[in-house]
Parts: structure tokens; C-alpha cells; sequence
């Protein structure tokens, strides 16, 4: 390691450390924090199964960058290369799209060998995976609606996908020794308002109490369910509101996911954190970045990025919280774009740790709101970057944007190719 990154950790522990910050502990327990990398990143969510079918289900991607991922293998090849320059230990999270066969498949026939392949990577890699089933870009979601559809033999269709996913998650979980999030989210909605906002919500219910119904081990797989304010097609009723997986997951004890990109354009996650698992067990939290919608922007480290990070750290939460990244940008170089967002996440949480968290409750109680404010905005300057360089270092990924060489090599050698 570079002498001149040592010994500013160095100083900056000792500036930490009057504050009763042992920076040492604060990078142990940084290591042991996992992101879910989000593998559509790598190919503008096409996927293995339809490559020619079109997006649908209200998700767009945007840009042409050349060098997007056409095979299962090359994927697995550009997140070796995005994990590479990204310190720490993570997870990759799937779609069920991107199964590895060379089978003809439809969703409702996947099973836990057509990601075998996956299986075998992750374990050589040491991650873990996660999961969801793929409830768009499909013949049978055209018309907007999948497990909330009127349409009795529609509706039997996704719960099967639905229950095909929850056991090549569990396959998941059992084979890399680590639990599976499954994550349910499906468009179903209106594009005008409806007269009947109830029906399709009494649908929905049934139809995830069904998908639930068989118990799975939650050291295999975790269940959460994600909700949406609106999307492209479904601007005036989204059935699987906020208020409807909040009360679902809730009862039927599930992680609610929360997506920062899936609420009012002027609403922010980072408040509802706390209040959540206040009472559930766990959460899912999908970090994006919305700009004037829900248009999945690189994550970078902004104010509610930094705000999420700081709930997370300040109420302790972070053991009963799942992080996964959720942005699909096609205009940039698509390894460059997983490690900007990761590195950006795993940056926030730093600062976050960093911070004197126990002095700054002190004062609050104390009702010294002069002091709290003085402290909170002096530390935004305090050395992060120092630290930051160093646990870089010491994980063997490069410092500052020392990456960026890489992904250009990279695209050059390899996606240029393509």
C-alpha cells in the first residue's frame, strides 16, 4: 500500500478517534456489509428467455452504450469485472429472465436447474444471489395486469411463475449457504382512473397468499414485497400501492421493499425507515435514483443518499436491512455504472459510521440543538476520503477513480468486441 494513503489514515483516526471513533472497528464492520449488485444493469434488462421481446410493464432503458452483455457468460464476466474494483464481499441479484438454459422455457416452468450455472459461478465467487420473478415483457402481461388480472387462467400463470421463483431462490439459499431475497413486484395497474380500485386489490391478496402459501425456511429465502406510486401506462392506479404492501407485509410478515424511485417525485425513503421496522423484521431497500420520475439514474452520493445511509447507521438497522441497487443506465459504459452506484452506496455508509453518533444523541436529549448542528455539519468536511482510500487499498480495489483505467481497458479489450 502507498505510504501517503497510511499515513492519512492515519491522521484522520486520530481525529476521529477524539470523538470516540475507533476507525479500525468502523471498517471491520463496514466489510461485512453486503450489496446486491442488480445483473440488468449489465444488458438493459433483456434477459436469456425473450432476448427479442421488448420492454414492457412500464420499465424503459435509455442509451445505446455499445458492449452490453449478450450471453449468460459474458454477464457473469462484466460483474467479475464491476466486483473486481469494488471493495467487499457481495451479492448478485437476478431476475428470473436470466436463467441459464438452453431450453425453451416459459416463466411458469422455470425450476432451480436452469440456474444452476448461476449457482456454480457464485459459489467460485464467493457471493450470494437474490432474486425476482419477472412479471413484464411478456405475452400475458400485456395488457397490464398479472397477479391482480381478472382473468382467472392469466392470474394461475403468475402465481406459478410466482411460486417457481420462491424455490430456485430456496435452491439458492441452500447451495450458497446464505439467504435469498426474493423480491415481488409486478406493474399491475390503470392507465386512466378506475371505478373499481378495490376488486384488483382483493385479487392481489389471494393471489400472493397462494404464492406464499408453501413455507420456506427464511435461512434459505427471505419474502419481500415492493410497491409502486405510479408508472408509464399505469400513471392513475398502481394495485400494489405503498398502503397495500405496508399492510400486507406487515400481517403476513414479509420484508416491505421500499424503492427510492417509487414514491412522490418530492417524498424521500430515507424518513420511513425507521418507522417500518418499528415493525417488521426486515427490509428491503432498493437505492436509485430517481431525476423526474422513477427513471433509475446512476446512483450517486447525494443528500438522500447520505440521509438513508445515516438512518441506517444512526437507529442500528442495518443488521435487519437487505441493500440491493436498482438503476438501468444504457447511455453509459454499463461495469462503469455498477461501480459508480456500489461504490457510491458503500461510501455513504462509511460516512455515515463515521459520525459521532453517541456524543450527537447525547446532545439531542440534553436539548442542545446548537451543538448538534455544529457538530453534524463540521464532521461533513472531516477526513472520510482518507479512510475511504485506505479501505479501498486494503481491499485490494483501486483508490479514487483509479478504476476508471480498468473499465476503459476493459471496454477496449472486451466489450468493443462485442
Amino acid at each position: 500500500m502507498d505510504q501517503s494513503i497510511i499515513n492519512s489514515y492515519n491522521e484522520a483516526k486520530k481525529l476521529y478517534a477524539a470523538h470516540g471513533i475507533n476507525v479500525d472497528e468502523v471498517l471491520e464492520k463496514l466489510a461485512q456489509i453486503k450489496i446486491s449488485l442488480h445483473c440488468w444493469q449489465g444488458d438493459d434488462v433483456r434477459g436469456f428467455l425473450f432476448k427479442d421481446k421488448e420492454l414492457s410493464g412500464g420499465i424503459a432503458v435509455t442509451g445505446s452504450y455499445p458492449g452490453r452483455a449478450g450471453t449468460p457468460d459474458e454477464l457473469r464476466q462484466d460483474l467479475e469485472k464491476a466486483l473486481s474494483l469494488i471493495p467487499g464481499k457481495h451479492k448478485v441479484n437476478l431476475h428470473a429472465i436470466y436463467a441459464d438454459t438452453d431450453e425453451k422455457v416459459d416463466l411458469d416452468e422455470l425450476e432451480p436447474r436452469h440456474f444452476a450455472p448461476w449457482v456454480d459461478w457464485a459459489k467460485g465467487q464467493g457471493l450470494g444471489l437474490d432474486f425476482n420473478p419477472t412479471c413484464f415483457s411478456h405475452p400475458k402481461a400485456a395488457d397490464g395486469f398479472t397477479l391482480s388480472h381478472a382473468d382467472e387462467e392469466i392470474r394461475s400463470f403468475w402465481i406459478k411463475h410466482c411460486k417457481a421463483s420462491r424455490k430456485i431462490a430456496e435452491y439458492f439459499g441452500r447451495e450458497l449457504g446464505q439467504p435469498c431475497v426474493t423480491n415481488f413486484w409486478v406493474p399491475d395497474g390503470y392507465k386512466d382512473t378506475p371505478v373499481d380500485r378495490l376488486a384488483p386489490r382483493a385479487r392481489l391478496k389471494d393471489s400472493l397468499d397462494e404464492v406464499f402459501s408453501e413455507v420456506i425456511d427464511p435461512q434459505y429465502n427471505i419474502d419481500a414485497v415492493e410497491s409502486k406510486l405510479f408508472g408509464i401506462g399505469s400513471e392513475s392506479y398502481v394495485v400494489g400501492s405503498h398502503e397495500f404492501y405496508m399492510g400486507y407485509g406487515l400481517t403476513r410478515g414479509k420484508a416491505i421493499c421500499l424503492d427510492a424511485g417509487h414514491f412522490h417525485p418530492t417524498e424521500v425513503i430515507s424518513n420511513k425507515l425507521s418507522s417500518i421496522l418499528m415493525f417488521s423484521e426486515q427490509l428491503l431497500l432498493h437505492v436509485s435514483r430517481p431525476v423526474r420520475w422513477d427513471s433509475d439514474h446512476v446512483v450517486t452520493m447525494d443528500d438522500e443518499l447520505l440521509e438513508i445511509a445515516r438512518e441506517l447507521v444512526r437507529g442500528d438497522l442495518l443488521p435487519r436491512t437487505n441493500i440491493g441497487l436498482d438503476f438501468f443506465d444504457g447511455s453509459i459504459n454499463h461495469i462503469a455504472a455498477w461501480v459508480i452506484g456500489t461504490r457510491n452506496t458503500i461510501k455513504a455508509l462509511l460516512r455515515a459510521m463515521l459520525e459521532p453518533i453517541a456524543e450527537l444523541k447525547a446532545i439531542e436529549l440534553a436539548g442542545d440543538y446548537t451543538s448538534r448542528l455544529a457538530l453534524v455539519e463540521e464532521f461533513k468536511s472531516y477526513p472520510f476520503g482518507a479512510v475511504w482510500d485506505y479501505y479501498c487499498a486494503s481491499q485490494n480495489t483501486p483508490v479514487r477513480e483509479g478504476w476508471l483505467a480498468d473499465v476503459k481497458a476493459y471496454e477496449q479489450e472486451v466489450l468493443s468486441a462485442r
